[in-house]
């Protein structure tokens, strides 16, 4: 693969103006622009990212974990822009001195897809295929779209999200640029080469959409068949993958301190076991030199620091790896190949996470309570959808947005309409409407 034509500013849908195009803004800072300013990226903030939403201790929701991402994503674009231009000085006045926007606004649409209650969401609409009622459905569908709804997957739903023509809307989605759409797609292959862990980069409804933007930007393309197609990663994705990777184990850490799953000893021990003893010391001296007391201050520095320290390892694992990245045989994450001072450190906060954290009574209530919401809405909505003649499926099918094709004359298409409505809705939306159906809640007039 080569730069020149991995960074491409076509718009999905509109091709044919490509070359009209005149604007102050780049191309890819409007595409920026457009995600911040829809409702799929609105609606985030009320979405589950670990912890439950917001009581008396603000932690982090979907919305503000994307804002960090993206904005670690631009500094880690920033630099491997520059650094790759020193090496590469053809590459100067190109668009690839704009990667950091690029990835920037990966960040921003990598979680768009995710479905309400954070992943206990993602697994309950699986489950409703593979362990309840929707079991009935294998034999009625075709076996790829089988393979795409019991591997349901908030990567390629964001895919679709921005890609998929809904009703209503203009062809192309969002109409982003095809460097941007490839950038987002961290598993680019279909769901019939889903490994053991389930993750896919695109329905089959989108898999024609995917093969178009690869094959024009010259992304390898490692197999195809009947049952599907597979590619390597477009190079960018690797830096919004690490991004996500830095923001979510790092702020996790820190919400945790908050919310007391984790003392301060702990958290600092976490935070600081990025460095050698000696930095440790610096980094504690200037503190106090600086007379920062609070505990809580005292965490976000040490956070800042270790957000710094990967940053800077993760743009040197790219800048050493760039040959073996453009040649499709990278294997792993950024993460994996960098130092091993912080990778073992990176290595301990995953193990305590998952220990302490992820499994923690505050993340398991709302993991149960929302695994049961999106089980309820699943039987309903998808009933509604294979009977819709039924009076009850009726009264359902009216509570669906326009966009959505739930009147279709096949069952597929009517599927993932359900699935497009409750991947859509957010944590509280989707506890009113499994409220209103179990008649727990009726509306004041």
């Amino acid at each position: 693969m080569n730069w020149q034509q991995l960074i491409s500013n076509k718009r999905l849908g509109q091709e044919e103006r490509h070359a009209l195009r005149h604007d102050d803004r780049s191309e890819f800072k409007r595409d920026s622009d457009r995600l911040i300013y829809s409702a799929p990226f609105r609606r985030l903030q009320n979405k589950t990212q670990v912890f439950p939403l917001p009581g008396s201790v603000f932690v982090h929701n979907r919305l503000t974990h994307s804002l960090e991402v993206a904005s670690l994503g631009k500094s880690l674009g920033d630099d491997v822009a520059r650094r790759l231009i020193e090496i590469h000085p053809e590459l100067r006045g190109t668009l690839f001195e704009e990667i950091g926007t690029i990835v920037q606004t990966a960040c921003y649409a990598h979680d768009m897809g995710n479905p309400p209650f954070g992943h206990s969401g993602e697994k309950a609409m699986q489950a409703f295929f593979t362990e309840g009622p929707g079991i009935s459905l294998k034999e009625k569908v075709s076996p790829h779209f089988w393979e795409d709804i019991t591997h349901f997957e908030g990567n390629a739903n964001a895919f679709r999200l921005l890609t998929h023509r809904f009703l209503g809307r203009r062809e192309g989605g969002f109409v982003m640029t095809y460097t941007t759409l490839a950038s987002i797609v961290k598993y680019p292959f279909s769901s019939t080469y889903a490994s053991k862990h389930g993750k896919f980069g695109f329905f089959a409804t989108e898999e024609e959409t995917y093969k178009k933007i690869a094959d024009e930007l010259g992304i390898i393309q490692k197999d195809s068949s009947e049952a599907g197609i597979c590619y390597v990663r477009h190079p960018l994705t690797y830096l919004m993958e690490a991004a996500d990777d830095i923001c979510y184990e790092i702020m996790d850490i820190e919400d945790s301190h908050k919310l007391k799953l984790l003392s301060f000893e702990d958290t600092a021990d976490l935070l600081l076991g990025f460095f050698d003893e000696e930095t440790r010391k610096s980094i504690r001296k200037r503190i106090e030199e600086e007379g920062v007391t609070d505990q809580n201050e005292q965490v976000v520095y040490f956070r800042a620091c270790a957000v710094g320290l990967l940053e800077a390892e993760c743009v040197n694992v790219f800048v050493e790896h760039e040959e073996e990245i453009l040649n499709g045989t990278f294997e792993g994450s950024l993460i994996k190949h960098i130092s091993e001072l912080p990778r073992k450190a990176y290595k301990h906060c995953t193990e305590v996470s998952v220990d302490r954290i992820y499994r923690s009574k505050a993340v398991l209530d709302v993991e149960l309570s929302g695994y049961k919401i999106m089980e309820t809405l699943m039987e309903a909505l998808i009933g509604a959808a294979v009977e819709p003649e039924h009076f009850h499926s009726q009264q359902l099918i009216r509570r669906f947005s326009s966009q959505y094709d739930i009147q279709s004359p096949c069952l597929e298409t009517r599927i993932m309409a359900v699935l497009d409505f409750i991947s859509g809705m957010t944590d509280i939306y989707a506890l009113d409407i499994y409220q209103k159906i179990n008649g727990i809640s009726l509306p004041l007039i």
